[in-house]
């Protein structure tokens, strides 16, 4: 399934949900806002990283059952050139770009599939007190092209777990995109900021002019 599909499909369940009565109301819109005014609006928590663990957000899943698991959507979502998907899902003779560094890579291994809000801060960020089943849908959240990005697989282990307080993108020209996309996420998942990464967060929010976020929020 396409993210396309996948989205309309997010859209559709959250207004049937509604309709039905199936869903709290503030649960059911969408947001969209500049992004200081998103950026304002962030609730601050202390971070709480007691208890994390990798294994607690089941990631990499099929889905739809289709043969190619979230990693594999991912790259042929975002194919600059797209590529031939063999037996397995393996996947060749595509080409991808990796926003964050500005490259361009014709293997898979040289990518990898970053959780734009890394699953530890995540976990520190609200995650810690959600079920299995909802961690999994946020590790392999297909339904905005948002939380998953393809990158050049070092540049995303520079990053690691870290936020906008102690990392950004190297390539300059990508850190309001790469703004956008974190605080784009937070909201969609309804998750916190602590101070440092607040105040990061709307230094660079000023210095990215006539930036809108528009959000649906995940189930």
């Amino acid at each position: 399934m396409t993210r396309t599909l996948r989205a309309t499909a997010t859209i559709l369940a959250a207004t049937l949900a509604v309709t039905l009565g199936l869903a709290h109301p503030a649960w059911a819109a969408s947001y969209s806002a500049s992004l200081t005014t998103a950026v304002a609006g962030l609730p601050v928590a202390t971070e709480v990283r007691t208890g994390y663990s990798r294994d607690l957000f089941p990631h990499w899943i099929d889905a739809d059952g289709n043969g190619c698991n979230t990693r594999n959507e991912v790259l042929i979502a975002e194919a600059t050139t797209k590529p031939t998907i063999g037996s397995g899902c393996a996947l060749s003779g595509g080409r991808w770009y990796s926003y964050y560094d500005n490259a361009y890579w014709t293997l898979t291994s040289d990518i990898d599939i970053d959780h734009m809000v890394p699953l530890a801060e995540a976990w520190d960020s609200g995650a810690r007190s959600w079920t299995t089943s909802r961690r999994q849908s946020y590790a392999n959240d297909l339904g905005d092209s948002r939380p998953l990005v393809g990158v050049t697989d070092n540049v995303n282990q520079s990053k690691s777990d870290q936020d906008p307080a102690t990392w950004m993108p190297p390539y300059a020209s990508a850190r309001c995109r790469y703004i956008n996309e974190w605080v784009a996420t937070k909201i969609r998942w309804r998750l916190t900021v602590d101070s440092a990464e607040k105040s990061a967060l709307t230094s660079w929010a000023n210095s990215c002019p006539n930036v809108t976020i528009s959000v649906t929020y995940a189930y």
